[in-house]
């Protein structure tokens, strides 16, 4: 017997977040996504204690500025692809500059130092796991996904899902249609 689960993964860390700060006794407040602001000083031991126990869940703690700013690039991607009910018609780079209040070069610079790749090849790598999620949960037609994630055609999402993924958005579907019939049999 198998079981499928439908999850918000944002849902379920800010969850694990709360629970352990609860834990810990460490009084905080949630920011945005992976934010967390500290009413007061924690001791380095308890810093430590609380450190560990997150990566048990594979949530890291980010001590330096880069860090810290690549993710939040991540995040800002992740929260317009994801979160948002249609991505913004604004361009990315101005998108991003304003989430962020820094310049696009610098942070175009920065992600691709650190992540060796480009902000444009994460976000389709972000939109493609999207697009698998919009027509694998959602039930959505490729038209109504290209619309969602402001593809310009349908011809335009097959060709990156098929060069992100190594099939066709249809070819993806039938085998996913496939094996949930195996998996009922």
């Amino acid at each position: 017997m198998k079981l499928y689960i439908k999850y918000d993964i944002n849902q379920a860390c800010r969850v694990i977040l709360q629970e352990q700060l609860e834990k810990f006794g460490i009084q905080y407040q949630l920011l945005d996504l992976g934010e967390i602001e500290f009413k007061e000083a924690i001791p380095e031991e308890i810093y430590s204690q609380l450190r560990e126990a997150l990566k048990k869940y594979g949530i890291e703690m980010l001590d330096n500025q880069k860090s810290q700013l690549i993710q939040k690039i991540k995040d800002t991607i992740v929260e317009m692809v994801y979160e948002k009910d249609k991505l913004p018609t604004s361009t990315i780079s101005s998108y991003l500059s304003d989430k962020l209040n820094l310049s696009y070069g610098y942070i175009s610079n920065i992600f691709s130092e650190h992540t060796y790749t480009s902000i444009e090849n994460y976000i389709i790598m972000q939109k493609i796991e999207r697009a698998k999620k919009l027509i694998i949960e959602d039930g959505l037609t490729l038209t109504e996904v290209s619309y969602k994630l402001n593809y310009s055609s349908v011809a335009h999402l097959s060709g990156q899902f098929k060069k992100t993924t190594g099939l066709t958005p249809s070819m993806f579907k039938r085998i996913v249609d496939k094996r949930r019939n195996m998996t009922k049999e």
